[in-house]
C-alpha cells in the first residue's frame, strides 16, 4: 500500500456510528467526551458538520413542573430564541436549541472555548500575573455591558468562574451559560436563581436590577486572584448566607487590602 493512501486511511474521520446522537436537523453531532457537568446539566463535545468546527453541546433536565406548563415552555423558548441573536466578541455564542420531550432535556450548540471554564483555567496555571488577571476582568466587564445595553436588558444572575470560558492561547474570555439567564421586564423580579457563594443581598429580597451581576463580578475576581471559592472558609449555607447579610462581610475576611478596595467598589 502506498505510505500517502495509508496514512489518509488511518486520518479519516470517524463514520456516524462513532457519534452518540445528533440534533433534529442533521447538523450538530454529538460525541461521548463530556467537558463538564453538574446536578442536572451535561456538557459534551460536538462538532458542526455544515461549518467543520467543534461544538459544546448542552443537555439539562427539565423539571416536570416546568415540562407540564405551556406557560413556562412558551417563556424558555423566548429566551432561548433571543439568546441566540447575541453576538458579542465576549459572549459564548449560540447556534442551535431543541427541546427532547422525550428525554425531558433542553439541547443548546454554543461554541467551544478551547480551554474550558475560567476556574477551570485559573486551578491548571497558578502562576497567573495581575496583567493578565486584569485583562479578564476588562472583557468580563465589556460582555457584561452588552447584556445589560439590550432592550430589554439582560441580568445573568449566575455569573461565575464556572460560567466564564476562555480561548488559552489568546486569553480571550466570553461570557456563558445562560441556563438561569432572565431578561428585566420591570425592577421587581420574584424568583431566586444563582450560586449562593456569588449571589448579591437585594437577590434574596427580590428586588434587584442588573447591577447584582457586577456584585457577582467582584466575586469573581476575588476568586481569579486569591484561588480559593468565596467563603470557603464558612461551614454550610446558613453561614455564607449569614455573611453575605453583613455589610461588613468584606472586610471580615482574610484577603489583601488592595483587593477589598477593588472589591468594595462592586457591592
Amino acid at each position: 500500500m502506498d505510505p500517502v493512501e495509508a496514512e489518509e486511511q488511518q486520518t479519516e474521520p470517524p463514520d456516524d456510528e462513532a457519534y452518540a446522537e445528533a440534533d433534529p436537523t442533521g447538523r450538530f453531532i454529538r460525541y461521548d467526551e463530556i467537558l463538564g457537568s453538574g446536578a442536572v446539566k451535561t456538557v459534551y463535545k460536538a462538532f458542526d458538520k455544515l461549518e467543520g468546527d467543534e461544538v459544546a453541546w448542552c443537555q439539562t433536565r427539565i423539571d416536570d413542573s416546568v415540562m407540564g406548563s405551556s406557560e413556562k415552555m412558551a417563556q424558555l423558548n423566548t429566551e432561548i430564541s433571543l439568546l441566540k441573536t447575541l453576538r458579542h466578541k465576549n459572549i459564548q455564542k449560540l447556534f442551535a436549541s431543541w427541546i427532547d420531550e422525550n428525554k425531558k432535556t433542553v439541547n443548546i450548540i454554543t461554541e467551544l472555548c478551547t480551554s474550558g471554564s475560567l476556574r477551570q483555567f485559573r486551578k491548571k496555571h497558578n502562576k497567573v500575573g495581575m496583567k493578565a488577571m486584569r485583562g479578564w476582568a476588562i472583557q468580563i466587564l465589556t460582555g457584561l455591558e452588552y447584556l445589560h445595553s439590550q432592550e430589554p436588558a439582560i441580568i445573568h444572575r449566575d455569573l461565575k468562574c464556572d460560567n466564564i470560558f476562555i480561548n488559552g492561547h489568546d486569553g480571550q474570555v466570553k461570557i456563558g451559560d445562560f441556563g438561569l439567564a432572565t431578561f428585566l421586564h420591570q425592577r421587581k423580579m420574584r424568583s431566586i436563581k444563582g450560586t449562593l457563594e456569588f449571589m448579591a443581598p437585594e437577590l434574596f429580597t427580590g428586588k434587584y436590577n442588573e447591577l447584582v451581576d457586577i456584585y457577582s463580578f467582584g466575586m469573581c475576581m476575588l476568586e481569579m486572584v486569591t484561588c480559593e471559592y468565596p467563603y470557603s472558609e464558612c461551614e454550610g449555607k446558613p453561614w455564607i448566607y449569614k455573611k453575605i447579610s453583613e455589610v461588613s462581610a468584606l472586610g471580615s475576611t482574610k484577603y489583601p487590602s488592595f483587593l477589598k478596595d477593588y472589591l468594595s467598589n462592586c457591592n
